[in-house]
């Protein structure tokens, strides 16, 4: 099957069903524990996008009152997402020391705490160090939800799993715009990162209080060999596909980041909306991308039913969703009206995110249970590493073009050289067995 095989859950879920019951000291059911854990992680989600969407629905606001230009205002985003991927790496350390319960509880104090101090903020220099507080916060979330994904849920379900917990990105980027509008509106920007912070720590603690991992005995059962963290990441690197994936990720991450940063300040700026409006129009392209998610995970298991592999259907679903959203993204740039703009947009995200939610289902596809944490972890670390570029760049490009135009098309490009990476690089049938048990 290759370096990364695929696990086979049926077994799994038949073979430690009893004894994780006894593991969690609950009487709940194996069904109760994935509802449980399923509905916390959309829950945390939720505040999770919430809290990345706040600064560009006040975008405008925070920039007139301390005075900072576009290209300022992308690197104050930039520094959020720069920090979220560079703390992928010590993940699956933490995660494999204390667990997907203790370290995405942190994470969600830790993210809540700085969005609740950046009401307070006076200086450009000290809302940098909070941005970069909250994405280190954010880093646990995807490699702890990716792992609580593939403890709880069986191959045949992991997709809408899966699908679920990333829908919660585009629900909560969609009801952001026009709810934290109207919140600025009534407390003003600062009011606002106030509730923010405050909501995610309440969060925080439903999640210590309600979680219960299952993935101890699990990984300590199927990992068939021993390795520290510096071993699991030279064996991942030591491979093609895992190269494929980092740079081929980036391209999912690229354009959901120069949306997610820029969309509603776009509509101000360039589509001569106002505030109240901007909010509503912003929402509409994430509303499309939770459908893309959704469709995604629904395709990927309607096509496992029917005997196709798994690591197939992901990487066909995510460089047809990378070239379709490319190609909105580069019509988005030759909109002449805002309804126009809208549409293809939208197109662009729920393309982008039907690839990216399949991005995700491949990383479950090629790696055994032991490796599933570190390769989400390089992925998302890489893909950080190169989103972190877009809120900075647009914002270069605006102050020098006053136009959307460049960026959007540069952005079209990022995608298509991403999809070319999981096209030629990201093949599982090119990893070797024998490299992975040294």
């Amino acid at each position: 099957m290759g370096l990364l095989r695929y696990a086979q859950d049926d077994d799994l879920e038949a073979g430690s069903k009893m004894r994780n019951q006894d593991q969690v000291g609950t009487a709940r059911t194996l069904r109760g524990h994935q509802a449980v854990t399923l509905s916390l992680l959309f829950l945390a989600g939720i505040v999770n996008f919430f809290d990345r969407a706040s600064l560009s629905v006040a975008n405008t606001s925070v920039g007139s009152e301390l005075h900072l230009s576009n290209t300022q205002m992308g690197g104050l985003l930039s520094a959020f997402s720069l920090a979220y991927g560079l703390t992928q790496l010590p993940l699956i350390g933490w995660l494999d020391r204390l667990g997907t319960r203790t370290v995405l509880g942190a994470g969600l104090a830790v993210w809540s705490g700085a969005q609740l101090l950046t009401a307070l903020v006076r200086t450009f220099p000290v809302f940098v160090a909070f941005r970069v507080l909250l994405g280190m916060g954010e880093a646990p979330f995807y490699p702890a939800g990716i792992r609580s994904m593939r403890e709880w849920f069986t191959a045949e379900t992991r997709g809408r799993a899966t699908a679920a917990m990333s829908s919660s990105q585009t629900f909560g980027l969609a009801a952001a715009p026009p709810l934290l509008t109207l919140v600025m509106l009534h407390i003003g920007w600062r009011g606002m990162f106030a509730v923010l912070g405050l909501a995610g720590l309440l969060v925080s603690l439903l999640w210590v209080w309600l979680h219960r991992p299952r993935g101890a005995t699990i990984f300590r059962e199927e990992a068939t060999f021993e390795t520290d963290t510096e071993g699991v990441y030279g064996t991942l690197l030591r491979q093609r596909t895992v190269w494929g994936m980092m740079l081929g990720f980036g391209g999912v991450n690229y354009t959901a980041w120069l949306y997610t940063s820029w969309l509603p300040g776009y509509f101000q700026s360039q589509r001569g909306l106002s505030l109240a409006r901007s909010g509503w129009f912003a929402a509409v392209p994430f509303l499309a991308g939770a459908a893309g998610m959704l469709l995604s995970g629904f395709c990927a298991d309607a096509l496992v039913a029917r005997g196709l592999r798994l690591t197939s259907i992901h990487r066909t679903q995510i460089v047809l969703g990378m070239v379709l959203s490319a190609a909105a993204s580069l019509l988005a740039a030759r909109s002449g009206s805002t309804s126009s703009a809208l549409l293809s947009i939208s197109f662009a995200f729920f393309w982008i995110q039907f690839g990216g939610t399949s991005g995700w289902g491949y990383v479950q596809a090629v790696s055994p249970p032991h490796l599933t944490s570190a390769l989400t972890a390089l992925q998302n670390f890489a893909s950080f590493l190169i989103a972190s570029a877009a809120p900075v760049v647009t914002g270069a490009i605006v102050d020098r073009t006053h136009s959307f135009k460049l960026a959007f098309a540069t952005c079209s490009a990022v995608t298509l050289l991403g999809a070319l990476s999981y096209a030629t690089l990201a093949a599982p049938d090119a990893m070797s067995t024998e490299q992975i048990t040294g």
